[in-house]
């Protein structure tokens, strides 16, 4: 079974380290796995490290914590080459798919270069979760603040846009983002967005906006508007905490 309505959950959180394995999954990604509705089989879960290289070790890292929790793991990597014959019937046979952070620009730059914007469009669309951190959600909007291009952040503006919204991760965590985020929505270089917390997501059904949640008590998602006399409004939004299963 799939998402009844096309679904992404985007956050600043998903992972955590973990005592017998490099790191687990933590609630947000449970949620990511609940929204898919799978009963009576393992829930497919497959995930992408293209952002940091696919990195060998991080993709050792997932399959570690996906069978700790009883997940039925796949990954696609396109460093040197793609892993598998046909990427589209990989992540169309998925429950979720979950995006790791690093460049966002190279994930989508790469992205570009073998079709998987299309195919993640359409996998989204077929009921398919998009869940993912960091990188791993700006992807999925119209675009965000980034340091892919050096310490300094930039805005990336060819997100997948799925989402008709600008992203802003780490809120809380990483001094710039903020204010940064803030700034090019004021001037129009960025559309309207959601920011998380670090430990927080926002839950989309089709291009609507649902609800905020977080595993860590006390963290919080924001949206951040630019009003007609050109301000920047930032409003806290209601973010329910979610439990470990």
């Amino acid at each position: 079974m799939t998402a009844a309505e096309p679904t992404i959950l985007a956050t600043s959180g998903g992972m955590a380290p973990a005592r017998r394995t490099r790191w687990e999954f933590s609630p947000l990604t449970d949620y990511a796995v609940e929204l898919a509705g799978v009963s009576g089989r393992a829930p497919r879960v497959c995930f992408l490290a293209t952002a940091m290289g696919d990195s060998s070790e991080q993709i050792r890292n997932f399959y570690d914590a996906a069978l700790q929790r009883g997940f039925a793991p796949s990954h696609l990597a396109l460093i040197p080459m793609p892993n598998v014959a046909d990427p589209r019937e990989l992540l169309l046979g998925q429950d979720v798919i979950w995006v790791l952070g690093g460049s966002v620009a190279g994930l989508l730059a790469l992205w570009r270069l073998h079709g998987i914007g299309e195919v993640m469009r359409e996998a989204w669309q077929a009921g398919v979760v998009l869940t993912g951190v960091s990188a791993g959600s700006i992807c999925w909007h119209t675009g965000g603040t980034t340091d892919s291009y050096g310490p300094q952040l930039r805005p990336v503006t060819d997100g997948l846009g799925l989402v008709p919204f600008s992203n802003g991760v780490h809120y809380d965590s990483e001094p710039g983002r903020r204010p940064v985020f803030q700034s090019l929505i004021g001037d129009g270089t960025l559309a309207d967005g959601y920011a998380t917390e670090d430990g927080t997501g926002v839950l989309y059904r089709g291009e609507r906006f649902v609800e905020a949640v977080s595993e860590q008590d006390g963290k919080l998602a924001y949206s951040v508007t630019r009003s007609a006399d050109g301000k920047v409004v930032e409003q806290p939004l209601e973010t329910r905490l979610l439990t470990s299963p």
